[in-house]
């Protein structure tokens, strides 16, 4: 086999154009398998034309590609742009995917509003609110929540809430709510306290405490002794939040800090947070060395800032990407000011990002120790069960319905002995009339392995929640498909119960699995990784299936209630979901929203309207 694939190197230089834009490499079904830009296009593709990345991802890459599409833009950053709307809409396989470890929560205050409070919420929206964090443990956020109202008691609920009550909520008689909804605060007062708050989120600490000391002594000189001993606590209170915080840089700015770990096919990208000189967070990313460093740094950057995620004035690289200037352009309009990309050379900077560079590092140890411990329980599997093959990709499914209702399956993944969330699916049940969980397990099973085969890609084993009955049935639609040969078939059959006479348990038996060809089932050793992986499994088909059950059931509940209105038949039910999206979006809107919705008569808002929101 020669070093270049024959149809890179049969690509025509002379033909690609010398201007910046994006490139698409496609196999031979068409299918998209990287998608790329350059500020060069002409330069970029030579360099695969001459094989000179000897790498053996790239060379399997480009092996599999059989045509090259090329699109210009006018800028480098239009390349960029372009670049990202096509990786969303392909896909492709070489490309990296962010996938991190934990779900991350900022804080929102809404300036706008006459009396702003704080939001914990999962999703930065260039709304011209103001955002603070990432923080990476919702439950620790509240409790410093909880400290945050003591020292600056803003409202906790929404301001229609507020004001439907009759007397104030219970923060405000233990302290932690101002209750401007009830006229207990001016207005002037209130917006001092959302200042202090704002200038404590952003790191401003010293600020807050010369304001609170100043105001402190101005009432302990006019005897106001009461609101002195209220003001000494705030300071106590703040003094003792900084105490929990670290500060680990000696430049006192927003900034985040980007680290990377190089090994082998991997690297391991560690990102942290640090607002006003203190470390509130980081996230790590495992991603494959495919393609350049220059390629990759600049589509981490480009991918995870696309999200709905806050974007800081500073960001610290290991290394310069040749679209730095582009980057640089579209984060700035992205976060509505200048944002800056920089490789430090000197100084505390410098320091940060060796900090981040060795947690990446550590990162990466981890996540190969907790690699070699999947790896171990899954060749468990593989040898007690007695299976064909190590059992890398592991599906399995679930049955969901109430008495033959809203029948679903679900199909949860996992991949290396790692949940795939990626792949989960849902599925309708179509063809199946009344409660027969056998039938509708054996439609899921062949819509499944039917698109499995058409393209290529079949687990190597299949978990079924049950026993001998579901493990022969699905027996049958594994033969008929030919697959045999190909698929490990396991069910795993729920723990069975013993109970006295008074119906309490005596006796809890172990999990049973059951596969072809042995009569009695398997035991696993209790405590084991390989048990506790399966059982986790079945149990997240189980939740992943009545999760989308109920929500069908919401769904149907929730639209038979706009049958419930006068004057509002199926064409004007259906053109109020196009509007506002969903049920719960219409019951939320405002009747200037509906009256502005086209072709909707003033009479049908007003009823849709008077529906929802009489008392």
């Amino acid at each position: 086999m020669s070093k270049q694939p024959s149809k890179i190197a049969q690509l025509d230089l002379a033909t690609i154009p010398t201007a910046s834009g994006v490139y698409l490499m496609s196999d031979a079904k068409g299918c998209v398998l990287y998608v790329g830009k350059a500020r060069n296009l002409r330069a970029r593709l030579r360099n695969y034309v001459r094989g000179e990345d000897s790498r053996a991802h790239v060379q399997f890459l480009l092996r599999h590609v059989v045509q090259v599409e090329t699109i210009v833009t006018d800028t480098e950053k239009e390349a960029l742009i372009l670049e990202n709307t096509l990786i969303k809409r392909h896909k492709p396989r070489y490309n990296i995917n962010l996938r991190d470890d934990k779900t991350y929560v900022s804080l929102r205050i809404d300036m706008q509003e006459e009396f702003p409070a704080i939001q914990i919420v999962r999703r930065v929206r260039r709304d011209g609110a103001v955002y603070f964090g990432p923080y990476s443990s919702a439950s620790a956020l509240k409790v410093t929540l909880k400290q945050l109202y003591r020292v600056f008691p803003l409202r906790h609920h929404s301001w229609r809430q507020c004001r439907s009550r009759q007397r104030p909520c219970l923060f405000h008689q233990i302290g932690q709510c101002s209750a401007p909804c009830h006229g207990k605060i001016t207005r002037a007062a209130y917006a001092e306290l959302v200042s202090m708050t704002v200038a404590f989120l952003s790191g401003r600490h010293d600020e807050v405490i010369t304001i609170l000391t100043q105001r402190m002594q101005a009432a302990a000189e006019q005897m106001y002794f009461e609101e002195a001993a209220r003001l000494r606590d705030q300071i106590k209170a703040v003094e003792q939040t900084l105490e929990q915080q670290k500060v680990v840089s000696a430049v006192r700015d927003d900034f985040d800090v980007v680290g990377w770990q190089r090994h082998e096919g991997e690297v391991e990208l560690c990102l942290l947070f640090i607002r006003g000189g203190r470390l509130v967070g980081r996230r790590s990313f495992s991603l494959r060395w495919i393609m350049d460093e220059d390629e990759l740094l600049a589509a981490f950057v480009q991918q995870y800032y696309a999200k709905d995620t806050l974007i800081p004035p500073l960001i610290l690289l290991p290394m310069q990407p040749s679209s730095a200037e582009a980057l640089q352009q579209w984060l700035g309009e992205q976060r509505g000011k200048k944002v800056k990309l920089l490789v430090p050379q000197r100084g505390a900077l410098v320091e940060m990002l060796a900090l981040a560079n060795k947690n990446a590092a550590e990162s990466h140890r981890e996540r190969g120790d907790r690699r070699e411990s999947r790896t171990a329980a899954l060749q468990d599997i593989h040898t007690a069960l007695g299976l064909q093959r190590l059992p890398r990709r592991i599906e399995c499914y679930d049955i969901s319905h109430i008495q033959g209702t809203y029948m679903v399956g679900s199909m949860v993944v996992v991949t290396d002995g790692e949940a795939d969330k990626d792949a989960y699916r849902h599925y309708r049940i179509k063809t199946v009339a009344g409660s027969d969980d056998y039938a509708c397990l054996h439609e899921v099973l062949t819509r499944r392995l039917r698109r499995g085969i058409e393209e290529e890609q079949l687990p190597d084993m299949l978990l079924i929640d049950g026993g001998k009955g579901q493990l022969t049935m699905v027996e049958d639609v594994v033969d008929s498909l030919g697959l045999s040969a190909k698929l490990d078939l396991v069910a795993i059959a729920k723990s069975r119960v013993k109970h006295n006479v008074r119906g309490q348990v005596v006796e809890r038996s172990e999990e049973r699995f059951f596969v072809p060809g042995r009569k009695n089932p398997v035991v696993l050793r209790q405590g084991s990784p390989a048990l506790f992986m399966l059982e986790n499994l079945r149990d997240e088909a189980h939740r992943f299936a009545i999760t989308y059950h109920r929500k069908l059931r919401a769904k149907a509940s929730l639209e038979s209630e706009l049958e419930k209105i006068s004057g509002i038949g199926a064409a004007r039910r259906k053109l109020l979901l196009k509007h506002c999206g969903s049920v719960n979006k219409i019951k939320q809107a405002s009747l200037e929203s509906l009256r502005q919705i086209p072709n909707f008569p003033e009479a049908a808002a007003v009823a849709v309207y008077n529906y929802f929101h009489s008392e």
